[in-house]
């Protein structure tokens, strides 16, 4: 899944993208409120962090822009300012949730992880049921007929990604935009070879498969 940082103290945003990513998350920082706007109008977030003392454009005005322009992603709000006025103001102006600095890592994820669950229609009860397949996003954990699968973190977000969209043929673009942080030639076959590990964890000890290759289009997790 994809996130969008948009904080001004580079130690903080560094500190966020490390956790995130490590997390299994793909994470885009910037750090003026003028960049997060235009990142957050061009490409799809699954959800984003933003600070409200932000230079160029202040953090609620940008959460106010998003939602006139109707991207209705969740936005946890992150600020210094503790009074309960501030974070009624946050929450009225568009915010989901509100942070205080300074913030335990591990809250900040768990909240991110009850936005994200919330935002999911498919999701029920925090877990991602395909058929034989289960995805917990909270323990990072998967299943085939009960049995644990243990995944490295590209191959868990691709699954992620493609349990969350089951019968949506993903392009090998798009998947490196949601599942990799920079940029790479299209034409490399860095999605084809996580593709084909994924499939040696998920489908290669069953008759049925999940994963199926759509000729010159991508991929596509089918439960048929």
């Amino acid at each position: 899944m994809r996130l969008l940082v948009v904080e001004d103290d580079k130690k903080i945003a560094s500190f966020l993208q490390k956790g995130l990513q490590e997390a299994t998350f793909s994470v885009d920082v910037c750090h003026t409120g003028t960049d997060g706007l235009s990142f957050a109008l061009t490409e799809p977030y699954d959800a984003a962090i933003i600070d409200i003392m932000l230079p160029g454009l202040d953090g609620l005005s940008l959460i106010e822009k998003l939602r006139a322009a109707n991207i209705d992603m969740p936005v946890l709000i992150l600020s210094a300012r503790q009074s309960v006025d501030d974070r009624i103001e946050g929450l009225q102006r568009g915010g989901d949730d509100y942070m205080i600095k300074p913030f335990s890592f591990n809250e900040l994820l768990a909240r991110i992880q009850a936005l994200l669950r919330r935002g999911q229609k498919n999701v029920a009860s925090g877990v991602i049921r395909i058929g034989e397949l289960q995805l917990d996003p909270i323990r990072h954990e998967v299943k085939r007929q009960n049995k644990k699968i243990d995944l490295p973190a590209k191959e868990y977000a691709l699954l992620e990604l493609m349990m969350l969209n089951p019968g949506r043929v993903l392009s090998k673009t798009s998947i490196l935009e949601r599942i990799y942080d920079y940029g790479f030639d299209p034409q490399t076959n860095v999605v084809d070879v996580l593709v084909c590990r994924l499939r040696n964890r998920i489908d290669k000890d069953y008759d049925k498969k999940y994963i199926h290759t759509v000729r010159g289009m991508g991929y596509v997790l089918r439960d048929e």
